[in-house]
């Protein structure tokens, strides 16, 4: 498991941070047909049951909104990737269909609320630190080009920014030949819940992705690191 530092300018704005890393060996498929009759599911259910102005009070959306505000960003223009996938559901669109592992992370996301940071283990370089984007640091989002990401919690590794709630760098992103995930389960509304989504992610890690060898460390911004 890479080391994961937490910067103070995330503690400062964000006393309660917790994060989960899950790191293990997977296959990637192209398509899973049991993995989306999961997801059609909860389409439906989710589409049923709740409304748009519900999204951003769930707990882990609106925690994530608030660090945005307080570090100068526009949660409304720099959505949360899991705020913006239920937005989609509400809708009416349709989800991206990417491959297996992207897929199943963002079920994940759907279900929790938690904004997912999904790297793809063996391009990532060195030790990674969760700091705040500075002006003019360069970033390819995945699928968008250049994002600006002043004022956005995000990852950074040796060479530079791979994870922000809002988007991942396409650098480090996962693939077709993915064979060991790195997922970062990001709970700026606390600890409370993450052990429940990590339960959930490794659930669906070895029904879909046959996972193995699997690490899991729960980290807060005290450095405390609860390995499993």
């Amino acid at each position: 498991m890479r080391n994961i530092t937490i910067s103070d300018q995330i503690t400062e704005v964000c006393p309660g941070f917790h994060v989960a890393a899950i790191a293990c060996e997977v296959r990637n498929s192209s398509h899973h047909h049991g993995l989306w009759q999961e997801i059609d599911a909860f389409y439906n259910r989710f589409a049923s049951t709740y409304k748009i102005e519900d999204i951003n009070q769930r707990p882990a959306i609106y925690a994530t909104r608030q660090v945005y505000k307080q570090l100068g960003k526009d949660p409304n223009r720099y959505r949360p990737s899991s705020e913006a996938l239920c937005r989609r559901i509400l809708k009416g669109q349709p989800l991206y269909r990417i491959d297996t592992l992207v897929d199943l992370i963002n079920l994940i996301s759907l279900k929790t609320g938690y904004s997912i940071g999904g790297f793809d283990d063996a391009k990532i370089q060195g030790d990674l630190v969760l700091g705040v984007g500075e002006a003019g640091e360069k970033f390819e989002a995945i699928g968008r080009g250049l994002l600006n990401i002043e004022g956005l919690p995000v990852y950074r590794d040796a060479v530079g920014g791979i994870g922000t709630p809002t988007s991942d760098e396409e650098r480090t992103k996962i693939t077709a030949g993915t064979t060991r995930l790195l997922m970062l389960v990001n709970g700026y509304s606390g600890g409370e819940g993450l052990q429940e989504a990590v339960d959930l992610s490794v659930e669906l890690l070895k029904k879909y992705a046959e996972a193995r060898e699997i690490e899991i460390e729960l980290l807060n911004v005290n450095g405390a690191a609860t390995p499993h």
